[in-house]
Parts: C-alpha cells; structure tokens; sequence
C-alpha cells in the first residue's frame, strides 16, 4: 500500500542539521516510538509530506528541506524583551518556571498561542524567542516507511484530536506537530 492522502503512516527517522561541517542530531523517531500521523490532513510540514507520498513499508527516505520549504527563516523582530511582572504570581516573580532555556506557552494581543524560549532574564525583562526552534535550519531527513494502513474512524478521530485526547498528556509541547495524538494547537 502507497503513502496517499487519509492513510495511517508511520515512520522512522533521523533529523539532523547543519552545524559548520558536522550535521547535528535534532530528533529521531525511532521503531518502538515511531512517528504516526494521517496524511494529507496538515498535520506535518507539506513539504515533508510531498517527499513521503507515493513510498510503501519498507522504502528508505533522504531529502532536505530548506528553511523556506520548513519552519522559515530566523526572524530577529520575533525576539522580544517582556516585562518580568507578566511573570509574577502573587506579585513575586515566578523563577520556578521561568528559566533561561525553558520553553513557554504564551498568548499574543490577539488571542494566538505561541511558544516562546526563554532567552535570558534581566532585572527588569524576560527575552523571549518566539521563532520556532528550528527556523532558519537546513533540515535533513533520513529514514524508513514502517506502516502505510486505511484510516479507522478511531484513528481518524485519535490523530485529529477528536477523540478527546488531553494535550498535557503528549509527549510534545502544544504546537510540535510531532504529537502523536494532533496537539498541535
């Protein structure tokens, strides 16, 4: 069975990028935790996709996405500085959960989710990142199709989150469309 749109996939895979001469390794979905999505629904880069469609159980993958074709270029205006007492609990800093390196879920004026790292905290801000972490990479994907299958209704409703699935149950951050139950806000 081909890769086509409303098939369950299921795939293995390495990604790495470029990091000067060497290709550091970003994630890999390996055969025990493998990569599930149903096709054609949006739920993955549709550049990812189109390098997917056609492929059977058992085919070996290789292409790279440039930044345009993925996440996009690294935009400097999405790094912003905000002011710590949006931070507060209680009025007292909340230093538990923001932390350089931690990945925030956030609101902008509009209501939008994004997700936003934290850069750096000074006196009187927090620096935010709030490009996707991969924006502005080169990505490389290596691996293998292990399951190609027709859609049941349960799985249609599993992967499209209508099936009721609780997004702080994924293993992924809300807005990583690599979350296997369609958390991907």
């Amino acid at each position: 069975m081909k890769i086509t749109e409303d098939k369950v996939v299921s795939v293995t895979y390495d990604l790495t990028v470029e990091d000067g001469d060497q290709k550091e390794l970003m994630e890999r979905a390996t055969r025990e935790h493998p990569l599930t999505f149903l096709f054609g629904m949006g739920m993955m880069l549709e550049t990812f996709e189109k390098n997917l469609e056609g492929l059977q159980v058992g085919d070996h993958f290789s292409f790279v996405l440039q930044p345009e074709e993925a996440y996009g270029e690294f935009v400097e205006a999405n790094v912003v500085e905000l002011p710590k007492s949006i931070f507060e609990i209680d009025g007292k800093f909340d230093s538990e959960r923001i932390s350089e390196g931690q990945t925030l879920p956030m609101m902008d004026a509009q209501g939008h989710r994004l997700m936003g790292s934290v850069l750096e905290i000074k006196p009187e801000v927090v620096v935010m990142d709030f490009n996707h972490p991969l924006a502005g990479e080169t990505l490389h994907f290596d691996g293998e199709v292990i399951d190609v299958h027709d859609a049941t209704p349960e799985e249609i409703a599993a992967l499209t989150n209508e099936g009721g699935c609780d997004c702080e149950q994924c293993d992924s951050a809300p807005g990583d469309e690599s979350c296997g139950c369609g958390c991907n806000g």
